[in-house]
């Protein structure tokens, strides 16, 4: 008997009619959330049924309290054409003394692996997901397991996105928080992200660093290389802004910061657009600098992605960060020339560093000059961003035709099987 064949697509559909939960933190207007989206989208186009079940990071998220949930359903309205539940731990839980002892107290110290593995342990499903089979599970982040796992109910695979080696992003995090001490340290973490992770049948990793550590550190598990999907970007008509696009994390500020400080003072004559909501952040960790820049700042706009529409060149000016970085990838996707340093190109394959459309600078004298050079130059038409050798590039490896492909490779067999490690 001849299996379904999705229109465009060459080969049985094996997810064709499926039941996919995809588990994802309850956030928005993040990396993480581009990946999630791509993960949707991959699925949808083929043919699965997909649950996308949000779980929050912080305590009272429980589902029955819609009000609480509606900041984030109307900040995240792409996930609406599927079928929405949410889980969240309630308050109650953190007035058990073991909780009060085996979670808050180590968070107290700056343990967010346990806090964030406690939290999503105890958090309460929608009712709607009481009894409902899943024939696939994809979870984003070690710390959803426990929600994936209960989901799962010991018959369907689980395949995790670790999306980045979580603990050098807690020890990152910690860094600006006044713990209490001792602090609690990188091994502590990282050994309760392994753990975690053990519970899953496939783990997916999203560039190459991560993939071989991980490889390295659970030799037991089946590890594989995938790429995400890059968000589409604009590629016209074209303008002259000159732009930087970050959130409000602690390694694009410490980034922006050194952009400002370091930088934008050796091109004086030279005016920036820095989008996104990093406007909090670099307030906050450098007043001086954000007063004497503030009218580079246009803050949290909707849709960033529209910026690229009237720009003329990107700048990635990254020092700081793990992991494969989404908004390198946007970038690519507009197909504008990039000024970028290393650490912005960082999960990559070597030859990213010889394309014809980025320019590679890591100190800021270079930085710098590539800037007042680059400024000079005619913009692109947008038949020249479609054919430019960063579009292609994006193409050939983060597309979401390339991602889709990628992920039915992997999911095929633990369907065909129906093991679980």
């Amino acid at each position: 008997m001849n299996e379904p064949i999705l229109r465009g697509h060459k080969g049985p559909a094996a997810l064709l009619g499926k039941e996919v939960a995809i588990v994802h933190p309850a956030w928005h207007s993040c990396g993480s959330y581009q990946s999630i989206l791509g993960q949707l989208e991959a699925y949808r186009s083929m043919g699965a049924h997909v649950s996308m079940v949000a779980v929050s990071t912080d305590p009272g998220f429980i589902p029955e309290r819609s009000w609480i949930w509606r900041s984030y359903i109307e900040s995240t309205p792409e996930l609406d054409g599927e079928a929405r539940f949410y889980a969240g731990a309630p308050l109650s839980a953190l007035l058990f003394p073991s909780f009060l002892r085996d979670a808050v107290w180590p968070y107290a110290h700056g343990d967010q692996a346990i806090i964030r593995l406690a939290l999503a342990a105890r958090s309460r499903l929608s009712g709607l997901l009481v009894g409902k089979s899943f024939d696939v599970i994809h979870c984003n982040h070690f710390f959803l397991m426990p929600v994936a796992e209960r989901l799962a109910m010991g018959r369907s695979p689980i395949l995790l996105d670790s999306h980045d080696l979580q603990a050098r992003q807690f020890m990152l995090m910690n860094r600006r928080i006044p713990w209490l001490r001792p602090h609690t340290t990188y091994e502590s973490m990282l050994a309760v992200e392994l753990e975690s992770m053990r519970g899953a049948d496939l783990l997916l990793h999203v560039n190459i660093e991560e993939h071989d550590i991980f490889s390295d550190l659970l030799p037991e598990k089946r590890h594989a290389l995938l790429y995400p999907a890059g968000p589409e970007a604009p590629s016209g008509p074209g303008g002259e802004d000159i732009v930087i696009i970050a959130s409000n994390n602690t390694a694009n500020v410490e980034s922006v910061v050194w952009f400002l400080r370091e930088v934008a003072p050796k091109a004086p004559d030279i005016d920036i657009r820095i989008v996104g909501n990093i406007d909090l952040g670099v307030r906050s960790r450098a007043p001086d600098e954000y007063r004497r820049y503030r009218d580079w700042f246009v803050g949290r706009v909707d849709d960033a992605r529209r910026v690229y529409e009237n720009a003329r060149l990107v700048l990635l000016p990254m020092v700081k960060g793990f992991g494969l970085s989404i908004k390198t990838l946007e970038a690519m996707a507009s197909g504008l020339p990039m000024i970028a340093t290393s650490a912005a190109l960082r999960g990559m394959k070597e030859d990213v560093m010889n394309l014809r459309d980025v320019t590679v600078a890591d100190d800021s004298e270079s930085f710098a000059n590539a800037l007042r050079r680059k400024a000079r130059e005619p913009r692109r038409t947008e038949a020249q961003r479609r054919t430019s050798g960063v579009r292609a590039y994006f193409d050939a490896n983060f597309s979401q035709a390339v991602y889709r492909r990628n992920l039915e490779a992997l999911v095929a067999p633990l369907l065909e099987s129906g093991d679980r490690q």
